[in-house]
C-alpha cells in the first residue's frame, strides 16, 4: 500500500488538532491584529483568571499573562526578559547554597594551601580588590570552615578564657581549694572528668602525683604490682591556677588533646617531673594518679577498699586493657594521635557520671577485670604470677592447640614484659584473652595474625594455614568428629573472606570481613570452631537483638555469672580452691 492510498483515509493533524493561538514574546506590544488592547486581568481568583484565559484563546484574542506584583526593578517575575527575576528577589527562601568558589577567598590560616592556589594570590587580591565590599562580603560566606590544624592544637579564644577565668574566680573567692573544690573545678572549667582534680592540683603545684619508696620498692604490693601511695595533693590558690591555666590549659580546647597534656604533665627527658623537653606519648605510669582516684571516690568500687591487694590488680586490668585498644602500635607509648582515634575520653566522661561502674564497658567494668583476673588465678596454679605453656595450654578446656600455644610462647604475636624466660605475666595474659575471646576485634585480628604468619612476610598462604590445621583434623578424629579436609576448609575461607590476591591472605583482607574471626578457629581453637557450626538460634537472635555489645563483652558476662555461682557454691560448703586463698575480693 502506498502511502498516498494511506493518507486519503486518515486525517492529518492540521484537521483534528484546534488551531494553537501564538504567544506574544515581546511584552511591550499592545496592540493586536484587530487594534484591541489585551484586557489586563483584574486580580480575580485562580479560577477566574484560568477561565478568562480560555475564552480570549476561543475567541482568537492574543493572550496575557496576568498582572503580578511587581518586583523591586519594576519587572514582573513572570516576564520573558527577567527569568531569573523570580530567583534573585528572594535568595533566602528559594535559592540553592553557592557552591564554594574555589580561589575566591583567601585560605584559612594555617591551614594546608596547595601550590596552585599559592600562586593565584595575587589574582585573588587584585580580584577582591576590583569587585568592592559587597563582592567581598559575598565571599566572605563562602569560606570553609577549618577541620584539619596539623601538629598545633585549637586554643581557647580570648572571649572564652575569659568567660572560663571568671566562672573559676567566683569558685576561688580569692582563697584557695582542697581537693573537693577542685572537683567542681575541674568539672565546670577545665572541662575534665572529677576524679581528674587530684592530679590537675598536682600539676597545677608542680609536685609529684605518685609518693614513691625511698627505697625504690613497695614491701606491700603483690608480685607484679604497678600501683604506688598516692600523695596527698596541696590547696591550689587562685594565683597558681590562673598561671596554669594562661600557660597550659588555654592552648588545649580540644578534650582529647587537654587530657593529654594533664594525664602527660611537664616531663624531661628521662621520663621525671620538672623542666625539660616535653616527651609526646604517654605510659603506664601516667594513669597512676587518675585511675588510683577512681578507686578511692568511685561509689561504684567503694566495697573494694578493704582490699588493696585487688585495687592494685584492678588498676593493672584497666590500665592494660587501654593500652591495648588505645596504644595500637603496643609499644608502650601512647600518642596523642592514638588517644583521638580511640573512645578513652568518653569513657572516661562516663565513669565520672555512671555510678554503676559496670555499665562502663569499655576499660573500666569492674566484672571484666573479675573474668580476666581469675582466668589468669585458675590458670597459675602455683601463683607465682606467671603461666608457662603447660598452664596456658589448660585455657577454655585445653581450647588451643599445641602449635598456636607455642606460637604464643615463641614473642611472635607480641613480645612478652614478664621478664622472665618461658613464662607469661600477668599484662601479657591481658593482651593473650583479649585477642582470643573477641576475635572480632582489629587488633586482635592482628595478633592472631602475627600467630599463624610464620615466615613474618605479612601474608598467610595456604602452607601456613595447613601448618595449624593438621592439629585441628587429628582432635577432630580423636573426637569421633567428622573430618573436614583442608582444600575444602580452603575453599570456605576463600569464598568467605574474598582476598584481593587468590592465595594470599593480608590483614587488609581480614579487616575487611566480619567473620574473620572464625578463620583464626578454625585453625587452632576446636570448640569455637565446633560452636559455630552448631550454634544456637536463640543465640544468634540474642547477639542481633544487642549490636553494641561485642564478643568480650559477651564472654565476660557469661564468665561472670558462671564465676558468681562457683563462689556461691564454695562460700556455702566452705571449700576455696587448692591452697585456701581465695581469688576473689568478695
Amino acid at each position: 500500500m502506498s502511502s498516498s492510498s494511506t493518507g486519503s483515509h486518515r486525517p492529518s493533524r492540521r484537521s483534528w488538532c484546534a488551531p494553537t493561538p501564538r504567544f506574544k514574546r515581546d511584552p511591550t506590544e499592545t496592540t493586536t491584529k484587530n487594534n484591541i488592547s489585551p484586557k489586563p486581568l483584574s486580580p480575580l481568583s485562580p479560577l477566574s483568571q484560568v477561565l478568562n484565559l480560555l475564552d480570549d484563546a476561543k475567541a482568537g484574542r492574543p493572550l496575557q499573562a496576568p498582572t503580578l506584583p511587581q518586583t523591586p526593578t519594576g519587572q514582573s517575575p513572570l516576564s520573558p526578559s527577567s527569568t531569573n527575576a523570580l530567583f534573585s528577589a528572594t535568595p533566602s527562601l528559594a535559592t540553592p547554597p553557592l557552591s564554594p568558589q574555589k580561589g575566591a577567598h583567601s585560605p584559612v590560616p594555617g591551614s594546608p594551601v596547595s601550590p596552585a592556589r599559592r600562586l593565584s594570590q595575587a589574582a585573588r587580591e587584585s580580584q577582591t580588590a576590583q569587585t568592592g565590599a559587597a563582592g567581598a562580603k559575598r565571599r566572605a560566606a563562602d569560606v570553609i570552615p577549618r577541620f584539619y590544624f596539623g601538629g598545633e592544637q585549637l586554643a581557647w579564644s580570648d572571649e572564652q578564657s575569659a568567660v572560663k577565668l571568671a566562672e573559676a574566680a567566683l569558685l576561688f573567692n580569692g582563697g584557695e581549694l582542697d581537693a573537693d573544690g577542685m572537683t567542681q573545678v575541674a568539672r565546670e572549667v577545665c572541662e575534665l572528668p572529677g576524679y581528674f582534680a587530684p592530679l590537675l592540683m598536682h600539676r597545677i603545684n608542680g609536685t609529684d602525683p605518685i609518693a614513691e619508696d625511698p627505697t625504690g620498692a613497695d614491701a606491700s604490693a603483690a608480685p607484679g604490682a604497678l600501683t604506688a601511695p598516692a600523695a596527698a595533693p596541696k590547696p591550689v590558690t587562685w594565683t597558681k591556677f590562673t598561671e596554669y591555666w594562661n600557660s597550659t590549659l588555654r592552648k588545649f580546647q580540644e578534650p582529647n588533646a587537654r587530657v593529654f597534656e594533664v594525664l602527660r604533665g611537664a616531663k624531661s627527658a628521662d621520663g621525671a617531673n620538672g623542666l625539660g623537653l616535653n616527651i609526646p606519648h604517654l605510659t603506664h605510669t601516667d594513669f597512676r594518679s587518675v585511675l588510683r582516684c577512681v578507686l578511692d571516690t568511685h561509689p561504684g568500687l567503694e566495697f573494694l577498699k578493704d582490699s588493696p591487694e585487688f585495687q592494685d590488680r584492678y588498676l593493672e586490668t584497666v590500665t592494660y586493657r587501654i593500652f591495648y585498644q588505645v596504644n595500637v602500635a603496643w609499644n608502650g607509648r601512647m600518642t596523642l594521635r592514638e588517644l583521638r582515634r580511640s573512645n578513652l575520653v568518653e569513657a572516661m566522661t562516663l565513669v565520672d557520671e555512671e555510678e554503676d561502674i559496670n555499665k562502663v564497658l569499655k576499660y573500666f567494668s569492674y566484672e571484666h577485670f573479675y573474668v580476666v583476673y581469675c582466668k589468669f588465678w585458675e590458670l597459675d596454679t602455683d601463683h607465682d604470677f606467671l603461666i608457662d605453656k603447660e598452664d596456658l595450654l589448660r585455657y577454655g578446656n585445653h581450647a588451643l592447640t599445641y602449635r598456636a600455644v607455642d606460637r604464643v610462647f615463641s614473642q611472635a604475636p607480641r613480645k612478652f614484659v614478664s621478664g622472665v624466660d618461658g613464662k607469661m605475666g600477668y599484662e601479657d595474659f591481658c593482651w593473650f584473652i583479649l585477642s582470643e575471646e573477641d576475635k572480632g576485634n582489629p587488633l586482635a585480628l592482628e595478633y592472631w595474625m602475627r600467630c599463624v604468619d610464620l615466615d613474618g612476610d605479612g601474608v598467610l598462604d595456604p602452607s601456613e594455614c595447613s601448618f595449624f590445621y593438621e592439629e585441628q583434623l587429628q582432635r577432630m578424629e580423636c573426637l569421633s568428629q567428622e573430618p573436614v579436609l583442608f582444600e575444602d576448609i580452603l575453599c570456605q575461607m576463600s569464598d568467605m573472606l574474598h582476598p584481593e590476591t587468590p592465595g594470599r591472605i593480608t590483614l587488609r583482607d581480614l579487616r575487611r570481613c566480619k567473620l574473620a574471626g572464625n578463620f583464626f578457629n578454625v585453625l587452632f581453637n576446636l570448640n569455637k570452631f565446633i560452636a559455630f557450626e552448631t550454634r544456637d538460634p536463640f543465640l544468634i537472635r540474642q547477639e542481633r537483638e544487642e549490636p553494641h555489645l561485642t564478643e568480650w563483652d559477651r564472654f565476660a558476662r557469661q564468665e561472670y555469672i558462671r564465676l558468681s555461682m562457683e563462689e556461691e557454691e564454695g562460700m556455702q560448703d566452705g571449700n576455696w580452691d587448692g591452697d585456701g586463698m581465695d581469688p576473689s575480693p568478695f
